[in-house]
């Protein structure tokens, strides 16, 4: 995109036109322009439209509060009439040869510097980065776990493929991606030492620290079988199936396995790799938000999330990982409704394509979030409004849509999250009619729908499918104290083919005293079965986990009644749930009529 604005006087008063001649940037400035000077082709609102096209990115489009709109003159940025507009952090991958079964290309710099990535596309079909197995249920387990020494061991036939033939590890970048009961790990393995039957392997740090300190969620050594599964990946030594690749960083070059009917010298073949973790910045101050900003018809893709290449990734739960946590003894006394604390954590938040901070009114209508390295849309602190309506969200690696404070990074996540100022919590979005598919498939812990510390919330006639864990959570904090959350609604979402790798899991899923908060006619069905989880018989289809208080759970649709109640406060209220529920209500879930094309996309 070239850096000119193109105007003209046959335009409509309040029209911007982005081209690939000019940056959107460059039209959010002409706009700040107009509305600080007064024009009168603000006075109506700004129309921002963006011709057809991909526009690539080279860092976040960064929207400030000068760029705020009022109710009555909002800025919308829109695509022009009929045409796609795909604002993108990728970067394409040319120039392929043959080199065997494989084909390789060397991988460009990106502003500059060397690239490297986590995901890679071709055709807009996700590619897998090289690992040890193509069907998860042929992963192999763990044997123990030594926390002392922040050893795992695993059967030494499981990682030959990364050793020499005298056992010393020479894939110096491969991870572990571990299965631990709600969420998995993304450990960068340092070394391996054969001892027997077994191996012992070590990780790098932080994430080593982390994981063998932090007590939830574990990986499981059973009795009965069921030990934490996991699969190796990012080693050319597992580049052995159709659709896998790897990057070999030192080299900077890209080998790729093609699929069937993959021609890597077409020029209609695209490959694409992410380059940028965020596409969109939208971030004000408590005292200066930025207002009445809407985006209709854009697609987000192609972004990345490079921490777990750096740092790994150890999660607590909905993705966000831990910096910090360990047990504690004595325990720690709350209050007296709830349980002792028997452990601290402190965590962080992964990126997301589309990031909102201190705003108001900030929609997204009819846009489509695909192709993403982690979240996809997240209403991070302090944002209070918004209609996220008719949105499709689609191949994404972690959560789709994040709403509110999973607790702030200085605050310990066990604690009730009750700012003084309530203008840090997002208050009175408004989540409907959009369409939900293939999300989390990276970071099998996450979900389609997670809103952390809100209140006034509305989340209604969404679908969701194809999900790693529980479709919806709602809440946080695993404590009955009264908090900044209330006044929350789940109301006739659709949810089915969920919990594809983990349990623990439901449909619907809340956490937290929730005072005046309801879930209702909603309809869950078709949870999938994997036979590596480490409980099988734990999984609902609703379920309140700790301390949930306050919560009506009424006329919910479900093929079943298996339910959970988890260590629960007062006021909660069940009523008339399960597969004798009105049919009516289970085919009024869901999508609404007007909304159900994007089940086509």
């Amino acid at each position: 995109m070239g850096v000119l604005l193109a105007m003209s006087s046959t335009l409509m008063a309040g029209d911007i036109w982005v081209s690939p001649k000019v940056t959107l940037t460059s039209a959010l400035r002409q706009a700040r322009e107009w509305r600080r000077t007064g024009d009168e082709r603000a006075q109506g609102g700004i129309n921002i439209y963006i011709e057809g096209g991909t526009y690539t990115f080279h860092e976040p489009v960064f929207i400030r509060p000068e760029d705020s709109g009022t109710e009555d003159s909002p800025t919308v940025i829109r695509s022009a009439t009929g045409e796609k507009v795909v604002l993108s952090g990728g970067v394409r991958i040319n120039g392929w040869k043959k080199q065997g079964k494989f084909w390789v290309a060397d991988v460009p710099t990106f502003n500059g510097r060397p690239l490297d990535f986590r995901q890679m596309w071709v055709n807009g079909k996700k590619a897998v980065r090289a690992r040890d197995v193509e069907d998860f249920e042929k992963m192999n387990r763990i044997c123990s776990v030594d926390e002392k020494n922040e050893i795992l061991y695993v059967p030494a036939s499981a990682i030959r493929k990364l050793t020499d033939g005298k056992g010393i590890l020479q894939a110096k970048y491969a991870e572990m991606v571990l299965h631990q009961m709600w969420c998995v790990a993304n450990l960068r393995i340092s070394s391996i030492e054969i001892q027997g039957d077994s191996a012992a392997i070590c990780f790098h740090q932080p994430e080593s620290r982390i994981q063998f300190e932090h007590p939830w969620p574990r990986p499981m050594v059973t009795t009965d079988g069921h030990n934490s599964a996991f699969y190796l990946v990012n080693a050319r030594e597992l580049l052995d199936v159709p659709g896998e690749w790897y990057h070999d960083i030192e080299s900077r070059k890209v080998y790729y396995y093609p699929r069937t009917g993959e021609k890597m010298q077409s020029a209609d073949t695209e490959v694409i790799v992410p380059a940028v973790e965020t596409l969109v910045q939208i971030a004000g101050t408590l005292d200066r938000p930025v207002s009445n900003i809407r985006f209709e018809n854009i697609t987000f893709s192609y972004t990345t999330w490079m921490r777990p290449s750096e740092k790994g990734h150890v999660p607590l739960q909905t993705g966000m990982y831990l910096t910090d946590g360990y047990r504690i003894e004595p325990k720690m006394q709350r209050n007296y409704l709830n349980h002792p604390l028997d452990n601290q954590g402190w965590l962080g938040r992964p990126a997301a394509a589309v990031r909102v901070v201190a705003a108001n009114q900030i929609d997204f209508e009819r846009c489509s979030f695909e192709h993403l390295g982690s979240t996809g849309l997240d209403y991070e602190q302090a944002t209070h409004g918004g209609v996220i309506r008719g949105c499709l969200f689609r191949d994404i690696a972690g959560n789709g849509l994040l709403v509110g404070s999973f607790s702030p990074a200085a605050h310990e996540t066990h604690l009730p999250y009750d700012p003084a100022d309530r203008r840090e919590v997002c208050t009175h979005q408004q989540i409907d009619n959009c369409y939900f598919t293939e999300i989390g498939n990276e970071d099998w812990g996450c979900l389609a729908i997670a809103a952390g510390y809100v209140s006034d919330i509305n989340v209604e006639h969404n679908e969701i499918c194809e999900v790693p864990y529980s479709g919806i959570s709602l809440g946080w904090g695993w404590t009955q104290t009264v908090n900044c959350m209330r006044n929350n609604r789940v109301h006739a979402n659709l949810i089915h083919h969920y919990a594809k790798h983990m349990y623990d899991v439901a449909g619907i899923y809340t956490l937290g005293s929730q005072p005046k908060s309801y879930v209702t006619e909603n309809c869950v069905h078709s949870i999938y079965t994997p036979g590596y989880v480490h409980d099988p018989n734990h999984w609902f289809y609703l379920y309140t986990d700790e301390g949930s208080s306050f919560i009506t759970v009424r006329d919910n649709w479900t093929e079943g009644e298996k339910y959970l109640q988890n260590a629960n406060g007062p006021g909660n209220v069940w009523e008339n749930n399960g597969p004798k529920v009105d049919t009516v209500i289970r085919e009024r879930a869901g999508l609404k009529a007007e909304y159900r094309d994007l089940r086509n996309n």
